[in-house]
């Protein structure tokens, strides 16, 4: 078995030059990671009270689906009830 090299890690061996490589860059695909991925990050006590994933979507499905019913029923309202209590 041989010895691990003693060399930094950050060193290129011999045989490559720098300028082979062209230009790199740190975080190259960072945009494109960020647009395929939907990584959220709970606060402690927040996540103290999901303990997985699926419960921590049915919760914001719970949500939605409150959020939904509340908005049609304002978006329904015409204001009917208003005019009849002033005429």
């Amino acid at each position: 078995m041989k010895k691990a090299s003693s060399k930094s890690v950050g060193e290129l061996r011999p045989e490559y030059k720098r300028s082979d490589f062209g230009r790199l860059g740190r975080g190259k695909y960072a945009a494109r990671i960020a647009a395929r991925t939907n990584l959220v990050v709970l606060e402690p006590d927040i996540a103290k009270a999901f303990p997985n994933d699926r419960a921590v979507n049915e919760a914001l499905r719970g949500l939605l689906e409150v959020a939904e019913t509340t908005a049609r029923l304002t978006r329904r309202s015409t204001g009917r009830a208003r005019n009849r209590r002033a005429g």
